[in-house]
């Protein structure tokens, strides 16, 4: 019988994933506290019981401080997308995520974007910034999974500076 730890490494959690804009299509990206030069959009484990479209909001809000009062639901990506992390970055836990990506419209001030007092001090600053150069500074495992969601919302994205 595989040992509690060789089950985790084989499974994806179950995620949620936040791409928030500005009224111009700027992405509101997140540098990493444990990775200098990493950035992401806010992302979180689904709780048990708990549906995508709660968790996201519930994530957003633990992560940056945003309200969800100050988010406009603008698009669902239609599929779940994974992606595998890699082994040394793993830290004991599942073999990759498997996402449902929402889209959201921030519409609050940006005093609210609090990471100093979020309830998970995953971030340590934050900027608005295009896509493109997002995608310079993400992790390369997480590419194929970012220019997937980037494209479906790509309508809503300012795509050039």
């Amino acid at each position: 019988m595989p040992s509690s730890q060789s089950m985790r490494e084989t499974t994806f959690r179950g995620n949620v994933g936040a791409v928030i804009i500005d009224e111009v299509g700027k992405v509101l990206a997140f540098e990493r506290d444990d990775q200098s030069g990493a950035w992401q959009f806010p992302q979180g484990g689904l709780e048990a019981g708990e549906e995508p479209n709660e968790a996201v909001y519930r994530e957003i809000w633990e992560e940056t401080g945003i309200k969800k009062a100050s988010l406009e639901l603008l698009a669902v990506h239609p599929e779940w997308l994974a992606y595998e992390i890699p082994a040394e970055l793993r830290k004991g836990g599942a073999r990759g995520q498997v996402q449902k990506w929402f889209l959201f419209r921030f519409h609050g001030n940006e005093n609210e974007i609090d990471l100093l007092n979020a309830v998970e001090t995953e971030f340590k600053a934050w900027k608005w910034t295009t896509i493109q150069d997002l995608i310079k500074e993400i992790f390369h495992f997480r590419w194929p999974t970012y220019k997937k969601v980037c494209a479906e919302f790509a309508p809503f994205l300012m795509l050039t500076r």
